[in-house]
Order: C-alpha cells, then structure tokens, then sequence
C-alpha cells in the first residue's frame, strides 16, 4: 500500500498563488505516475495534472495551462502543484493520485490511478 498526504492548501485572492506538495510513502516502488485532481461543489473530480516519474514528463489540464506546474522531488517522493494566477473557479477540493502500473499514456481519467490522498482545499476569493 502507498500512502499519499497533500498540504499547501489555503484560502486566497484572485491572482495569488500557491504550491500543494503531495508526499507518498509505503509502497511507491515501481511508481509510474503522480497526479492531481480537483472536485468542486456538486461536480464530478476533474484532471488537473500528471507527470511520469521516471522520465519527468508532465501533462496539464487545458483549463489550466500556462498557470499551473506539475513537478516531483524524487529524493523525497513528492510531487508538487505550483498554481499561479489563481481564479475564483480554481477553488476545489484538491487530491493527489499515484499510479502504479506502467501505460502507454498519460494517466488522466480518475480510475487510471489506484491510490489517492485525502484532500486539501484551495478557496481563491475574487
């Protein structure tokens, strides 16, 4: 089993930003990719970023890119979220996911990942 723990979330102004850094342990061996997700009020968990971990290639979000940067420490297994220009319809729930099986893509689907954090929230007021 792999454990993920999220932190960096918070309540901000339009046009700030922040970093979410996502910790995994247990299990991580044979990690093929780190995600984030986010969930909104009433709405269904959406694809926010991924990167692959051996070969450090990332994927983002259309709604979000050229704001937010995925990237990972290996040493310390986590992976983090660098969100500028944040906007009132940034706020979310957002959870880290690890997928262990290699694929041929990139992971971007919730049931492409088989372990997920618990949470943390990100409130952009504007």
């Amino acid at each position: 089993q792999a454990q993920l723990v999220e932190s960096g979330g918070g309540s901000v102004q339009a046009g700030d930003s922040l970093r979410l850094s996502c910790a995994a342990s247990g299990r991580t061996f044979g990690t093929y990719a780190m995600g984030w997700f986010r969930q909104a009020p009433g709405k269904e968990r959406e694809f926010v970023a991924t990167i692959i971990w051996s070969v450090i290639s990332t994927y983002v979000a259309d709604s979000v890119k050229g704001r937010f940067t995925i990237s990972r420490d290996n040493a310390k297994n986590t992976v983090y979220l660098q969100m500028n220009s944040l906007k009132s319809e940034d706020t979310a729930v957002y959870y880290c996911a690890l997928r262990t099986p290699h694929t041929g893509h990139y992971p971007i689907q919730v049931s492409d990942y088989n372990y997920w954090g618990q949470g943390t929230q990100v409130t952009v007021s504007s």
